[in-house]
Formats: structure tokens, C-alpha cells, sequence
């Protein structure tokens, strides 16, 4: 267990709210619309996206890139600004805790044929709506299901 996550759980055991960051990876089609890809957790095997704990020395935007790598294996560019946020209860060993977190929207440049958890979890690029309908967690369901690209994208920034 890394030192950030632990320093989460303490929290959590306090009964304070804990957060964590979030990437949606995204990619546009030939015909204009978008796609976003989920991936299934590793023990329950639920759509969820690419998410994991603050990690010190970067900040949320940076975390949630890492987390897409990790867990997805896609390479790309993070937009700035937050696309949203949900809520969600994490299990651990013993009890149940209430994350807040964080989303970011990345645009896929990249898939990896071979990423750190290629084994251990799956991947699909799918509408936002057929998404929506896959997730468990209500509010991520939302967020995703309520999706647009009105921020400009990284290609689009100058």
C-alpha cells in the first residue's frame, strides 16, 4: 500500500472525506462524435474508469494521466481543466469509505498493446451513452452519460 493511500485509509477510518483522480480516456471518430474507453476493475470486473489515489509531487491532471497508462494503457494529452467530479463507496479490507474524485478527460494519442495491468483488467471504446449504461456508480454514470467536448481539446489549444 503506498504511503498516499494509507495516509487516505487513516483519513477515511476518521470518518473524513477522501478523494482520488480520474481520467476518461476519449477519442474522436470519422464522423465527428466521440468515444470514450472504459476498463474493468480488478476484482469485481465492473466498467469503471482509470482512477487511483493523489500521488505526491504531481498534481491531479498529472495523477490521473499516470492512472490512464497504468490501468488502460493509453498515452495522450490531459485537458486542464476537470471534466467533473463523482462519489462513490470504496471497498477495503473491512468496511466501505465515501471518495470523492476528481475527472479528467484525456485524449487518447496512443494505445499500448502491452501496459502494467494488461492482465489483469479489459478495455472498450464505447459511445457515452452505451458507457453510461455499463458503470455501476450512479454519478459516474452521469458524468459520462452528459459528456461533451465543448473545452477545447489539446490539438485545438494554443
Amino acid at each position: 500500500m503506498t504511503a498516499t493511500k494509507k495516509k487516505a485509509v487513516r483519513r477515511a477510518k476518521k470518518g473524513e472525506r477522501i478523494r482520488q483522480v480520474a481520467a476518461i480516456p476519449f477519442r474522436l471518430t470519422a464522423n465527428g462524435s466521440f468515444e470514450v474507453m472504459l476498463v474493468t476493475s480488478r476484482t469485481t470486473r465492473r466498467f469503471i474508469v482509470p482512477k487511483g489515489w493523489p500521488m505526491k509531487g504531481k498534481n491531479g491532471r498529472k495523477a490521473a494521466t499516470i492512472e490512464a497508462m497504468e490501468e488502460a494503457g493509453v498515452l495522450g494529452r490531459t485537458l486542464k481543466q476537470p471534466a467533473g467530479t463523482y462519489s462513490y463507496w470504496k471497498r477495503l479490507a473491512n468496511r466501505f469509505v465515501h471518495v470523492d474524485v476528481i475527472v479528467y478527460l484525456l485524449e487518447v494519442t496512443e494505445e499500448l498493446a502491452n501496459w502494467q495491468e494488461a492482465k489483469r483488467r479489459q478495455r472498450a471504446w464505447l459511445t457515452p451513452a452505451d458507457a453510461a449504461m455499463l458503470i455501476d456508480e450512479p454519478d459516474l454514470s452521469t458524468l459520462v452519460k452528459n459528456l461533451t467536448l465543448s473545452q477545447p481539446t489539446p490539438t485545438d489549444a494554443t
